[in-house]
């Protein structure tokens, strides 16, 4: 139900007056089942805006209203009486005694004085809740009093509403702040065990209803910043788990315990480490994924869905304590006679797939062989489920996942001609997923592929064809040039579906025309140019059709043709442009009117209308609602940017505009339009450059062209004398000045919006909550450095270094956790690949516009580094560190030197470590830090050759480690050769030349060989054969540049120089090719 709802509440707050009208009908109708209430409240909880969560929380206010029913008329009516005349009278000071009144009827030995007395206080929350605010601390020890009385269950039932209440009063995080800072944190703890006792009474006399307000009670506090949990967290759990494992309760009631779980795991992950509760969550939730669901249930409630949201969520805070556990469950349940235990083996390692990544990715081998041998299961329920893990795989487990191509894409190959249809879906799922990311591996099974696809493109139902079409995209990007023998025909195909109007038909028109768009970028602009314009024209028409997800499609194909096309794609700007501009703007919602009166009706919502007028609330307005709207705003984002990029000048007129909504998108509620923002504000900057520079070149000598050629025509034609030439070219001199000054504008323009893009950037780097939105931030900072260097940023560069600095201290907005734990275990602690990657990407990018000048900036940015690198850090912090260290030593140089003593001994250490990925980073920073810190390295060149040697042996299965190391021994050589003892050193050197793989090692290794060669050394001279064989590879090889083949051709010559004739039975040993392109550098007799 939560879904179908959430679209009628979408499509309530709609412009439509048809729609909302329709919309209105179907609530009504929805208002009968009793589950409409559980599902309101998971859309006031999970709405992404305030507006929306006020419309569920309207339209629940109406639902409950009739449980007032239940009450005695007279109480009932006097609590409403009361609660209204209150909202009016309180606040003017007209009735003092109420709340010492209420206050005194609590205490009352009557029951039933007790039990109204919290009934008023619930509902005046709702209309004088501030007048409160005062006796927080006799209220909180009133409620704590009647939670726990012994003599009445009413009471304690009432009391328990009233903590809910007031919680829900003070739901925003700072007010929950203020409330729990008035009133002792300690204390309010205290509550928990009675607000568990009362709920676990209302569990056993059957008023599930009343007992899940606790779990509405702990969802509050869970969200809350202030650390209010505690201990408290542990008895929590433990109850959670009680409920959501008991069948004999709702699914409700079971699904609400599994969602405090989720959030626990979201938002205090470290106390449940402190409080070593990970593996009982798991010993309860993995069994969860194999309980069969009623037939009448609703999907949404399901505990098997809810349990693989709760291990998703535990995977991605706490991947390191959810693998071993997960796994093992995996492992047993696939052995299973029961087909559900089989299919929840598989489906819980697809959903553990994206936060155990690093975990799974070192386990594949036996991972694949649970997940394969499912895919061949006989239930078609573990197939399926086996085609979602795959294809979960194949999205989070790269790059590892490609290389077992050749036993995965034959069991895919199987799966997409199962007898079931769920099964095909799932399995173009993980087809498309799996294709997307190879490359020419792809090639020896393209055509048996190519040919299954087509035939189920032509014959399947409609959403098959539209999973289908996903999955030939993934092998058209994956095939690229080789995807050209089977373009024409799924062209010819796609023509089908450009033209489809019917409503139901709109979702499979936007895969094909995403489709389109992927074909045309696999087979390239020669052959796409001459048949685009009728899939231009029909992608353009389909726009007309108002349905999101088509435009969203259309969008990206624009940007797809744009990026094939470059500067032809200005035909098509008069065009596409005003679209993307109207996607841009599209309004996220529209001002709507709700009766929040307090009329009653049982059987449902009352009125919903939206000419209905708001009694208490004021007008809602500007409701920004996630929809497929979202989606549209994002691609219109990234389009826009993408034109400006690869048509440049012809983006001329647009600039302005596109600027204006990029910078309002750039500070959007959603980050995925606030990504795609900052990835197009950098496009726009490089497009404007390129607009501003050329355009007033270009219009500066056409002026002076003008005025030359008119001076010149009066010359012939004697309207001016020979003697007045002079004075013309002076002016002429002027004309040239008026270049000059039409430059220095179009600079100015220039900087302006650098300026603009700078100062958001440096913003969201700081500001924004998002950790994606905030690395592409800096990866455009990287970038605008290497694109204008450092004259382009020296402005910024102060608030920049305090922007690095926050994120390297990890105190930046988008690195706050509302975890209230009060652990800090760097061993628990997991990397950042998303956001750290690109901080420390910052530093070299830096160093490399600053050179030396970066020393006094590194100086305050090292030490906030360096506590990456401690040995309880991940691995993959360490050699973060490490490369960062690598790239700032080469490019700030000498200054480097000083911080040798204290960098060494971590570069030593991952030399030896057990990730190729550490091994290499750290050759390649020791070779730097020889390179640049001068005699402070001389002392470690022991302990480094040493550290080096196992890299060259055959132990080291990784070629670029093995070149990383052969440069780190090339810079030592170079800067002091008396230290190394060549004897030794240059036969193992030699021994793993040519370069297998990093030809960035290359200049500085084939220098080092030529420069001992030009200088004679007598240890390189006593290896000639080996220098002959490995000149004649490098002088060959397709892959190493003109420079350095340059390079060893003249150290060859060298060699030809000193020992003559002597090389020639060398060079016969050598192939014609070989000995051709060596004689080439020859010196000529």
């Amino acid at each position: 139900m939560a879904q179908s709802l959430e679209l009628l509440l979408i499509q309530f707050l709609m412009p439509d007056n048809d729609a909302r009208r329709q919309a209105e009908e179907q609530i009504k109708r929805l208002a009968k089942d009793p589950q409409v209430v559980p599902a309101l409240v998971q859309h006031l909880r999970t709405a992404k805006t305030p507006n929306v969560r006020q419309l569920a929380a309207v339209l629940l206010r109406k639902k409950i209203t009739g449980h007032w029913a239940k009450f005695p008329p007279v109480r009932r009516a006097s609590a409403n009486v009361v609660s209204i005349i209150a909202k009016y009278a309180v606040p003017a000071g007209e009735w003092p005694d109420l709340l010492p009144f209420l206050f005194q009827c609590s205490q009352s030995a009557q029951e039933d004085h007790r039990e109204v007395a919290l009934i008023l206080f619930s509902s005046l929350t709702e209309t004088i809740g501030n007048a409160f605010r005062p006796h927080f601390a006799d209220l909180q020890a009133l409620l704590l009093k009647c939670l726990q009385d012994e003599t009445s269950n009413r009471v304690r039932v009432a009391a328990l509403k009233a903590v809910g209440s007031f919680l829900e009063f003070t739901y925003d995080g700072a007010e929950v702040g203020m409330l729990f800072s008035v009133i002792s944190l300690v204390k309010f703890r205290e509550f928990i065990p009675s607000i568990l006792n009362v709920s676990r009474q209302c569990l056993a006399s059957g008023e599930e209803d009343v007992a899940v307000i606790a779990f509405e009670i702990f969802d509050e506090l869970i969200e809350s910043p202030a650390p209010i949990l505690g201990d408290s967290v542990k008895s929590i759990v433990q109850f959670s788990l009680e409920v959501c494992s008991s069948h004999t309760l709702e699914s409700n009631t079971r699904h609400q315990a599994i969602q405090i779980i989720s959030w626990l795991a979201k938002y205090k992950s470290n106390s449940l480490k402190k409080h070593k509760l990970v593996i009982p969550i798991l010993q309860v939730m993995c069994p969860l994924l194999a309980e069969s669901n009623d037939a009448d249930e609703d999907d949404d409630l399901a505990p098997d869905r809810a349990a693989a949201e709760v291990l998703d969520t535990m995977a991605l805070s706490l991947s390191k304590h959810v693998f071993p556990p997960v796994f093992e469950f995996a492992s047993l349940s696939s052995q299973n006679a029961n087909p559900k235990y089989r299919e929840a083996a598989v489906t819980a390692l697809g959903v553990i797939s994206e936060g155990c990544m690093e975990w799974m990715k070192d386990r594949l081998e036996p991972i694949l062989h649970i997940v394969l041998g499912a895919l061949r299961d006989t239930e078609q329920m573990v197939r399926g489920a086996a085609s979602f893990a795959l294809g979960q795989f194949a999205e989070h487990l790269q790059p590892e996942i490609v290389s077992h191509y050749e036993s995965v894409l034959p069991c895919i190959l199987n799966a997409i001609e199962d007898v079931s249809d769920e099964v095909k879906e799932k399995s173009y799922y993980a087809l498309a997923a799996f294709c997307e990311n190879m490359g020419e591996e792809i090639l020896p099974f393209l055509d048996p592929l190519m040919g299954k696809l087509l035939a189920a493109l032509q014959n399947s139902p409609r959403k098959l064809q539209e999973t289908c079409m996903s999955a030939i995209g993934s092998v058209a990007a994956a095939a690229e040039q080789a995807f050209i023998p089977y373009a024409e025909r799924v062209l010819e195909l796609l023509k089908n579906f450009m033209v489809l109007t019917n409503d139901e038909d709109l979702r499979s028109r936007a895969r094909a025309t995403e489709l389109l768009g992927i074909v045309a970028m696999s087979v390239g602009r020669a052959r796409m140019e001459p048949i685009l314009p009728p899939f231009i024209e029909a992608a353009i028409s389909g726009f007309a059709l108002e349905f999101s997800e088509l435009r969203e499609y259309t969008l990206g194909f624009f940007s797809n043709v744009a990026e094939i096309m470059d500067d032809g794609f200005a035909q098509y700007l008069p065009h596409v442009v005003p679209l993307a501009f109207s996607s841009c703007n599209l309004d996220d919602g529209s001002a709507v009117d709700i009766d929040e009166s307090d009329d009653e009706n049982l059987n449902g919502f009352g009125g919903v209308s939206s000419d209905d007028e708001a009694h208490y609330e004021p007008r809602v307005r500007n409701i920004s609602i996630r929809t497929g709207v979202l989606d549209e705003k994002a691609a219109a984002t990234q389009a826009i940017g993408l034109f400006a990029f690869h048509t440049k000048n012809s983006y001329a007129p647009y600039l302005e505009e596109s600027l204006k909504i990029l910078v309002r998108h750039s500070g959007y509620f959603h980050e995925d339009v606030r990504l795609q923002a900052v990835i197009s504000l950098k496009y726009i900057l490089t497009a404007a450059h390129t607009i501003f520079q050329s355009h007033n070149v270009r219009n500066g000598i056409v002026v002076v062209e003008a005025l030359f050629l008119g001076y010149l025509s009066l010359l012939v034609m004697k309207f001016i004398s020979v003697n007045q030439v002079g004075k013309v070219l002076s002016r002429c001199n002027l004309l040239l000045l008026l270049i000059s000054l039409f430059m220095q504008e179009g600079l100015a323009k220039a900087r302006e919006i650098l300026d603009t893009v700078m100062n958001i950037f440096i913003k969201i780097m700081t500001e924004d909550d998002d950790k994606e939105v905030v690395a592409q931030a800096c990866m455009s900072i990287v970038d605008i450095i290497k694109d204008y260097g450092y004259m382009a940023i020296e402005p910024y560069m102060s608030r920049l270094v305090d922007a690095t600095l926050l994120l390297l201290c990890e105190e930046s907005a988008c690195q706050q956790s509302d975890d209230d734990g009060d652990i800090d275990d760097d061993d628990d602690t997991e990397h950042d690949e998303v956001l750290m990657d690109a901080v420390s990407d910052l530093l070299p990018a830096f160093a490399k516009s600053m050179g030396p000048h970066f020393a006094p900036v590194f100086a305050k940015l090292f030490d906030p580094l360096m506590k990456f690198a401690k040995s309880s850090r991940p691995l993959q912090d360490r050699t973060m560190v490490v490369a960062c260290l690598a790239e700032v030593a080469q490019d700030m140089g000498a200054p480097i030197a000083s911080y040798v003593d204290r960098v060494m001994p971590l570069v030593l250490k991952e030399l030896a470590s057990s990730e190729a990925t550490n091994r290499r980073n750290a050759a390649f920073c020791v070779g730097e830090l020889c390179k640049n810190g001068g005699e402070s390295t001389l002392k470690y060149y022991g302990d480094i050759l040493r550290g080096l040697y196992p890299l060259f042996g055959e132990s080291e299965p990784d070629d670029a480690v093995r070149d990383n190391a052969a440069g780190a021994v090339a810079r030592m050589i170079m800067v002091h050769p008396q230290s190394i003892p060549l004897n030794q050193v240059l036969p193992v050197f030699l021994k793993v030349l040519p370069l297998k793989e990093d030809r960035e090692e290359s200049m500085a290794v084939y220098t080092c060989v030529s420069t001992l060669v030009f200088s004679s050394n007598p240890q390189i001279l006593s290896l000639v054969p080996e220098l002959v064989n490995l000149f004649a590879q490098v002088v060959v090889s397709p892959v190493e540049t003109s420079e350095v083949k340059a390079q060893v051709g003249q150290a060859f010559s060298h060699l030809i120089s000193l020992y003559g004739h002597q090389m020639q039975p060398l060079l016969s040993n050598l192939s014609p090719t070989h000995a051709n392109a060596l004689a080439a550098f020859a010196p000529k007799s």
